[in-house]
């Protein structure tokens, strides 16, 4: 990174309560530093505080502070003292007269001043130039580092902590993390004017506090698109899975005006896989977060629309328009629809799981915190592709990762590729035959009770970590009474809804429905939610693309 770009954004703070001498301050330092650095200029220590607050929550950098001592209210030696608090790396210079030497070079031991500067410091080539230049040669090589411009505040062992870095890291949003009970989160929490009772606190780009925000307040303030940009369009696709953006991509490229609505994260289930390795085209494998990314990046350049954290709650059939209805009651109308809901990771019934989620026990967070699970013993729950994937990431950097599977094996569930890894993995042990009897902590997992499904004795592990991906359930309720779906949720679709060589109850048309045709007209299914479906990445793509052909042999008979 050259100097200008690390210079951009960030400050020299002077601070004066003499107007003419603030603004005269102001104008030596643009005139040799302008153009590299901000000069921001306060006539008080309150206001100058304030300032300091400010650009803190904007994620600004502030290189030097200088103040001048003799300040009513507020001189600059206490002024420097609170700046520390907010900005502990920055350079600070005291202004002083000669007079007030003294209490300057006491300033030196009360706040680590790193200079002092007699008044008048005329001329600035002389006197102020050179002392700056070296404090700022200093405050470069030092070790500050620009953080992401989205910030995040909260405990570790919070599960509404953990919810937020999940929905931020599954939407490629760049943050930073910082804890509540450190330093620096401290500082972030007193410059939003936040008591840390309530958390976590996110401080987006523009320096907004949002305390403890839900999905759609945080997607609207970090750049994700959450409302329409119309009311009608030729195709609304819901869910943002492979099956999903298989869609949106082949929609979009293909000229219908499409929209895409995922209630969390694009990518689905897929998208939180650390590696895919039999994808076609990725002889190497590609990560589920690269492969939905440049499937997001392909739609959008094509033109579909995708909103993020928008919850669908309703389908209706309007004469010939499918209008699709969001929890906060507005809706979005379109000649078609295609439902690509994938499924979720059904949930651990074990005693003590629901309390500790998101405080030990994840659900399909493996990438998210995997970085806090260095020289960790994890327990990971399952049998299929996305608890094999998950164990070897987490392998890296675990002390061990212990695969807990129902069945006998893992040759049930698993493909042949990970097992073999698994294998010649060192640090991953598999115990077949064992589920989770119940799970234990206070505020966070500390230790599991495993019991043996053959003979039923139990044993108590110490845990701090488990993830679970156990089976899959569609995620289809919000259907129920619209759709056709089978006992287990999934819907169904083509000739699952004509096999008894009747048309289903209420189709009003001539033809059969087409293959993922549903039992309404102009709906379809692609993906995971549909019964019977492979549950692969690449069907649900080529269902997802399968569907849109449809699409245009439904619209081309309207």
């Amino acid at each position: 990174m050259t100097q200008a770009a690390e210079t951009a954004r960030t400050v020299i703070l002077t601070v004066d309560d003499d107007p003419g001498v603030s603004r005269a301050v102001a104008r030596d330092l643009r005139r040799r530093y302008g153009a590299a650095y901000r000069i921001v200029r306060a006539e008080s220590g309150e206001s100058a505080l304030e300032a300091l607050r400010e650009l803190k929550l904007r994620g600004d950098l502030v290189a030097v502070i200088l103040a001048d001592y003799r300040m009513p209210q507020m001189n600059g030696i206490e002024f420097l003292e609170q700046a520390l608090d907010v900005y502990p790396g920055a350079r600070r210079v005291l202004l002083t007269a000669y007079a007030d030497t003294n209490a300057a070079i006491d300033a030196i031991n009360v706040v680590d001043l790193d200079h002092y500067l007699l008044k008048p410091w005329d001329p600035p080539e002389e006197k102020l130039y050179p002392v700056l230049d070296d404090l700022l040669d200093a405050w470069r090589a030092s070790d500050y580092r620009p953080v992401p411009a989205t910030k995040v505040v909260g405990h570790r062992w919070s599960a509404r902590s953990s919810d937020v870095r999940e929905f931020l890291a599954r939407n490629q949003v760049p943050y930073r993390w910082y804890s509540a009970d450190e330093p620096e989160g401290q500082r972030l929490l007193a410059a939003a004017g936040a008591d840390g009772r309530r958390l976590p606190l996110v401080i987006t780009a523009e320096g907004a506090p949002l305390v403890e925000p839900d999905a759609p307040e945080l997607a609207a303030h970090v750049g994700l698109a959450t409302t329409p940009a119309a009311e009608f369009y030729d195709l609304v696709v819901i869910g943002g899975g492979p099956a999903g953006l298989g869609s949106a991509v082949y929609g979009a490229s293909e000229g219908l005006r499409t929209v895409l609505v995922e209630r969390s994260a694009t990518g689905g289930q897929a998208g939180q896989s650390s590696r895919i390795e039999n994808y076609l085209g990725f002889p190497d494998g590609v990560s589920g977060a690269q492969l939905t990314d440049r499937a997001r990046r392909q739609a959008t350049k094509f033109g579909a629309e995708i909103l993020t954290a928008r919850e669908v709650t309703g389908l209706e059939v309007n004469g010939s328009a499918r209008v699709v209805r969001f929890s906060d009651g507005s809706a979005v109308a379109a000649h078609s629809v295609i439902l690509a809901t994938g499924v979720s990771y059904r949930q651990l019934a074990a005693p003590g799981c629901d309390d500790l989620t998101g405080c030990g026990v994840f659900y399909g967070s493996a990438l998210t915190e995997a970085a806090s699970c260095q020289d960790q013993d994890v327990y990971i729950v399952g049998g299929a592709n996305s608890a094999g994937q998950a164990a070897m990431y987490l392998s890296r950097g675990a002390k061990s990762v212990t695969l807990l599977v129902r069945g006998e094996s893992l040759a049930a569930s698993m493909s042949y590729y990970l097992i073999q890894q698994i294998e010649e993995a060192p640090n991953i042990f598999v115990r077949a035959g064992t589920v989770v009897e119940s799970a234990h902590g206070d505020g966070r997992l500390e230790r599991l009770t495993l019991r043996d499904v053959k003979n039923g004795e139990t044993e108590s592990v110490d845990a701090q970590w488990m993830f679970v991906f156990i089976g899959a359930a569609p995620l289809t309720d919000w259907l129920d009474g619209t759709v056709l779906r089978d006992e287990r949720g999934f819907i169904l679709a083509g000739p699952d809804l004509t096999a008894d060589g009747r048309p289903p109850a209420g189709w009003e048309l001539d033809r059969p429905p087409y293959h993922l045709e549903t039992s309404i007209p102009g709906v379809f299914v692609a993906g995971d939610a549909r019964a019977e479906s492979a549950k692969r990445v690449a069907s649900a793509v080529g269902e997802g693309a399968m569907a849109v052909m449809l699409v245009h042999r439904y619209l081309e008979q309207s």
